[in-house]
């Protein structure tokens, strides 16, 4: 009996490792700048694309846009409510001009041309209450992040055409009280003025925001703590975000694997997403996001963000490429690489069926190495090698796995490498090293998947194992 109750406790662990798989994430991302009637913001849409990528990486489908016209928002917002609805965990992020009159607040479209009170309310801005609450609704769990709390613009207008009456035109965004499993954050305080940020470069609460909300076992209300530290301390104590919450449980964007098992729990939308993000595949999605843009400004904001990351060399080519034409490197890279190449996964399957020798396999090691990827030249490819290719694998935009398939070690060979590799015949003559031991050998093989995958193959493999005992009894 004490057989069976354990077996059926693992068994819905298991299950609950599996629904933690399908919590249902959605985002509505927007970052306004390019005002027609009010001075532009250069930093808002930069930040959300930023803020696009990183939560994408753990799990998100994200509704995103940037310099949105007041259709165009009511567009995105009528697709975000659709998708939201019923959603586990469901994130609004808007970073531009907001405003607050008469205590409630509002956010700008680009087209926004407000004169008076009665344009506010008739619809010239977006009412964030109303909005939150036809959008996000009946979500389990709702966080709000609003980088907005700068100047209003048009306040001036405002007062000059209600000179009748009073109107309460205020800085900043007026306080908001967040509903029962809601969190909302304010990039200052209420009636506070925030920073843009140096031009081209993130604001200091989105970027705060990016560098906490997925940290890896970290609660939403503990990286929420790091986010006002990291700002009051950035600014020189000038702005410290606010926020008010009202959730009834842990919520975590990106738990730890080691805890995702033990903490996996019926409760929905207080589940994580199984992703096992990290730090490197934030920076991997922000680098999608832009590798391809034609603007200077959002491949310097990588820059700035990541001044020592793994694209740095790419983005000051593609910066180069812009300012006078594609340059030989590029045009290397990309001449004759089959699309299939940027599509289809590698694993130790398909590099199997390249059938590479030990010189071979010292080919690509030099290869890399002459490429910037350094690694041993060894013959074979241990844990060093693995995590070298996966960094090349991503520099080139292919699918990031370790191991490579028929596309990708030709199109590895057809790369320019400073000073040619010596050959497989060169290499022959060198004393041969002693060749690592099957276990090393066969252990990339063994890496696979996040932590939520790892959690279900052990408890299955327990399960399986007491199931087939139980049989053979």
């Amino acid at each position: 009996m004490r057989t069976l109750t354990l077996l059926a406790s693992l068994m819905c662990m298991a299950l609950s490792v599996s629904a933690a798989k399908a919590d249902r994430r959605v985002a509505f991302v927007v970052g306004n700048g390019s005002y027609k009637n009010v001075a532009q913001l250069p930093n808002p849409p930069i930040d959300a694309k930023a803020m696009a990528a990183t939560l994408r990486n753990v799990g998100f489908e994200v509704i995103e846009g940037s310099n949105l016209s007041r259709d165009q928002m009511t567009e995105k917002l009528l697709d975000f409510g659709r998708k939201a609805q019923g959603s586990d965990v469901a994130v609004f992020y808007y970073a531009g001009h907001g405003i607050a009159v008469g205590g409630s607040n509002y956010l700008l479209p680009v087209d926004a041309d407000i004169k008076s009170e009665m344009d506010v309310k008739l619809g010239a801005a977006i009412n964030i209450d109303l909005t939150l609450e036809q959008t996000m609704g009946d979500a389990k769990v709702k966080l709000v992040f609003l980088d907005a709390c700068r100047d209003n613009p048009f306040a001036a207008k405002i007062k000059s055409n209600s000179a009748t009456r009073s109107v309460n035109v205020q800085s900043g965004l007026a306080e908001m009280k967040s509903g029962e499993g809601t969190l909302i954050a304010f990039a200052t305080g209420p009636g506070q003025t925030a920073l843009d940020g140096q031009e081209g470069n993130n604001s200091p609460f989105t970027r705060a925001l990016i560098d906490n909300i997925t940290k890896p076992g970290v609660e939403i209300q503990q990286a929420m703590t790091s986010v006002r530290a990291q700002v009051n301390e950035e600014t020189h104590k000038g702005q410290l975000p606010w926020g008010h919450t009202n959730l009834i449980g842990a919520v975590y964007l990106n738990q730890a694997p080691t805890t995702q098992v033990a903490n996996a729990a019926p409760t929905a939308g207080i589940t994580p997403a199984a992703t096992g993000g990290s730090s490197d595949g934030v920076e991997l999605e922000y680098w999608r996001s832009v590798k391809e843009s034609n603007k200077p400004e959002e491949l310097n904001a990588y820059l700035s963000a990541y001044p020592n990351g793994q694209f740095k060399a790419l983005a000051l080519a593609r910066l180069a490429a812009i300012k006078s034409g594609p340059s030989t490197t590029t045009r290397n890279l990309n001449s004759g690489i089959d699309p299939a190449t940027f599509t289809d996964d590698a694993s130790q399957l398909t590099e199997d069926q390249i059938g590479l020798d030990k010189g071979q396999r010292r080919d690509v090691q030099r290869r890399l190495t002459g490429l910037g990827f350094d690694t041993k030249v060894t013959g074979a490819f241990s844990d060093d090698t693995r995590s070298v290719l996966k960094r090349w694998q991503a520099a080139r935009g292919y699918p990031s796995t370790g191991y490579l398939n028929k596309n990708q070690h030709k199109a590895l060979l057809s790369e320019i490498v400073a000073g040619a590799p010596a050959t497989a015949s060169d290499e022959s003559q060198k004393p041969a090293r002693r060749a690592p031991s099957q276990a090393q050998q066969s252990a990339p093989a063994q890496h696979r998947g996040g932590g939520g995958d790892a959690g279900a193959a052990f408890v299955g493999g327990v399960v399986g194992g007491m199931m087939g005992g139980m049989f053979r009894r």
